[in-house]
C-alpha cells in the first residue's frame, strides 16, 4: 500500500468528500431528469405537445 505519510488521514477524508459530492450529484441529475420525463409524458397525455414537434409550414 501507498504510504500516505501523516497526512493521510486529510487525503483518504478528502477523496471520500469528493466521491460522496460527486454521487450525490448523479443522483440529483438522475432524479430530475426522471421528474422531467413524467412531466413531458403527463403534459404529452393532455393534449399539449412541444412547438419543435412542429413542422413551419403548419
Amino acid at each position: 500500500m501507498i504510504d500516505l505519510g501523516p497526512h493521510a488521514l486529510y487525503i483518504v477524508s478528502s477523496y471520500l468528500g469528493v466521491t460522496l459530492v460527486v454521487a450525490l450529484l448523479i443522483i440529483w441529475v438522475r432524479h430530475g431528469a426522471r421528474k422531467q420525463h413524467a412531466r413531458l409524458s403527463e403534459l404529452e397525455a393532455r393534449g399539449i405537445h412541444r412547438r419543435s414537434g412542429v413542422s413551419a409550414s403548419e
